[in-house]
């Protein structure tokens, strides 16, 4: 079975030869094999077409996929018309079970997603006519997922989801947080859900004044709070720290003990910790996805990392992501780059101390610490978008900096962007260790205000990686990014490091990404919003320790290298908590 799939975002036949016709040997003998549709944009017939891929390698702008899959995956659960995605498999929601789904951006993730809660009627594979819900019924028939969909198709079922993309609420809802989750506080639980993720203090504020962080946690409440028969979450982390994700792992087990939950997550530490059962997801981003059957946490995750799923017989990924025990010992024989400044910053009701310290020659410096701690206000005094109050920040050293929260209001295209940042973009060294290490050929004609999140993201990181500077700073890179896009982002800071002996300072909150990319670690201590200071640099193990004991939590690594959150009170838990060791605990039995 052979699929073509054309994205639409990227076939611009105005800037192009139509190179996909001129070049197609059935085009060449007579047959309407590609052709131009109504809308400018190409159209491959799947029954003519002979997967010969010369119009694959021959379009510039990367606009055309074309797949052969084995014969069972003949009928999808789902496509979205000629040309367009298509989907293989579902996953099984669970009464008393968090269900997570794992897997890269552009699956089919939030497609599953949509057919569960009836928003999305299943076709199928057949997108000429509406199929009848007796037929998809039938297509069901003797599986766990029979009764799910025949409530479904009864439209008994009432679904509350916490969407992927905050930023769209503020566009939405002009009140404030107090009128926003009042309408949402259908199971009596706010006071409870307000307190337990720290809302009460910004309940009279407007919801367009409010922080990624902040609207964030909102959202997350307002799903909790409705009463629905299935609740779904699309990304919880992005903008909240270690302590408020943890928070709110915790409510969202709580809720399901009584109602299914499925959770879309790229922090691996939180999927473990909060889901029970693991749906991966695999394919070939936005041309088909396919969603295995559930799997253990442990196993699913750890089957995603290895990038081969045992059961089905398929490698998905050609390298696996391997977790070094410890990579960090090199740093201390690396030259200092410069002085960490003893600085101070007060606001009306927050102050900020550094203590000070060094950067290194080609290290990468992780800075942790809970939201409100002033990480972001000293990247911001480090890039001297701010003046400190006390002390100054080295005014020779070029800084190159990426803000926690990009705009993506530019009508520039992506490439018309880069090159107007470096000068070096038609070089190779810059093709292969920015574009194609970001995979960001497929969007280079796009521009930067249609992009996705996931998307700004990795040109925003582009953008502060092509500078020339002595030092670089990254504050959250992982948001929006899916597992495999992370490894990469890791991957190329670490070698930009090492290859111009610059250093880089990356802010973040997903553990397994600081404990990858960082040789050592600051940490920010303190009372959030009022008073805190920047400790370190440390030793990672010293750094980590001292970071989760105020959190109250402790990390173990399985037998892959893995670090895995340890359930609370257990005894890997309280041993480790007795003899002062929180994180670099490697577990024999897992």
């Amino acid at each position: 079975m052979r699929i073509a799939v054309v994205h639409k975002d990227r076939c611009h036949s105005k800037k192009c030869g139509t190179e996909c016709i001129v070049y197609c040997p059935r085009v060449r003998t007579g047959d309407e094999t590609v052709i131009l549709g109504e809308d400018g944009k190409a159209f491959v017939s799947e029954e003519l077409c002979v997967g010969c891929g010369i119009c694959i390698k021959k379009c510039p702008f990367e606009a055309i996929d074309i797949v052969s899959l084995p014969e069972e995956l003949a009928h999808p659960t789902h496509r979205y018309g000629k040309n367009g995605f298509a989907l293989y498999g579902l996953p099984i929601p669970i009464e008393g079970k968090v269900t997570g789904i794992l897997g890269a951006n552009g699956i089919g993730k939030s497609t599953t997603i949509r057919i569960l809660a009836g928003q999305l009627r299943p076709n199928l594979g057949n997108f000429d006519n509406e199929v009848a819900w007796e037929e998809i019924l039938k297509q069901y028939a003797g599986t766990e997922l029979f009764e799910y969909l025949q409530t479904v198709a009864k439209k008994g079922i009432r679904v509350a989801t916490k969407p992927q993309y905050i930023d769209y609420i503020p566009k939405m809802f002009t009140g404030t947080v107090e009128d926003l989750l009042t309408t949402t506080d259908e199971r009596g639980k706010l006071a409870d859900l307000t307190a337990a993720l720290r809302l009460d203090s910004i309940r009279d504020h407007p919801i367009g004044s409010l922080s990624g962080g902040e609207l964030q946690r909102v959202a997350i409440a307002a799903c909790l709070a409705r009463a629905a028969d299935f609740y779904f979450f699309d990304e919880i982390t992005p903008f909240l720290d270690i302590y408020q994700r943890i928070a709110a792992a915790k409510l969202i087990r709580n809720l399901a003990l009584t109602r299914p939950v499925v959770i879309v997550e790229h922090d691996l530490a939180i999927l473990d910790m909060l889901a029970d059962t693991v749906h991966i997801g695999y394919g070939k981003p936005a041309v088909f996805g396919i969603i295995t059957r559930p799997k253990g946490v442990r196993v699913g995750i750890n089957q995603y990392l290895d990038g081969y799923l045992p059961e089905e017989n398929v490698r998905f990924r050609e390298t696996q992501v391997v977790f070094e025990k410890r990579a960090h010992e090199k740093g201390s024989a690396r030259q200092d780059l410069a002085e960490i400044p003893a600085l101070t910053k007060q606001y009306e009701s927050f102050r900020l101390t550094v203590t000070g310290g060094t950067i290194r020659c080609g290290e990468v410096l992780g800075v942790v610490g809970a939201n409100g701690t002033g990480k972001s206000t000293f990247a911001k005094l480090l890039a001297g978008v701010e003046k400190p109050d006390t002390g100054s920040v080295e005014t020779t050293l070029k800084i190159s900096y990426k803000p926690q929260y990009i705009k993506g209001d530019n009508t520039d295209t992506v490439e018309m962007y880069l090159r107007s940042i470096t000068t070096k973009f038609d070089s190779s060294y810059y093709q292969h260790e920015i574009i194609e290490a970001l995979a960001l050929q497929p969007i280079l004609q796009s521009g930067i205000d249609i992009l996705s999140g996931g998307e700004l993201q990795r040109v925003a990181i582009a953008a502060c990686l092509s500078q020339e500077a002595d030092l670089y700073i990254l504050d959250e890179p992982s948001a929006h990014l899916d597992v495999e896009q992370r490894v990469k982002v890791t991957r190329l800071i670490k070698h930009h490091a090492e290859g111009k002996e610059a250093g880089i300072l990356v802010i973040d909150h997903d553990i397994y990404l600081i404990d990858m990319i960082s040789e050592r670690i600051l940490v920010f201590e303190g009372e959030p919003g009022r008073e805190c200071t920047a400790a370190g640099p440390f030793d990672m193990r010293i750094g980590m320790n001292r970071f989760l004991r105020v959190l109250d939590v402790t990390f173990r690594r399985d037998q892959s290298g893995r670090p895995r959150i340890n359930k609370p009170e257990s005894f890997l838990d309280r041993e480790q908590k007795a003899n002062g060791e929180y994180y670099y605990y490697t577990a024999d039995a897992v």
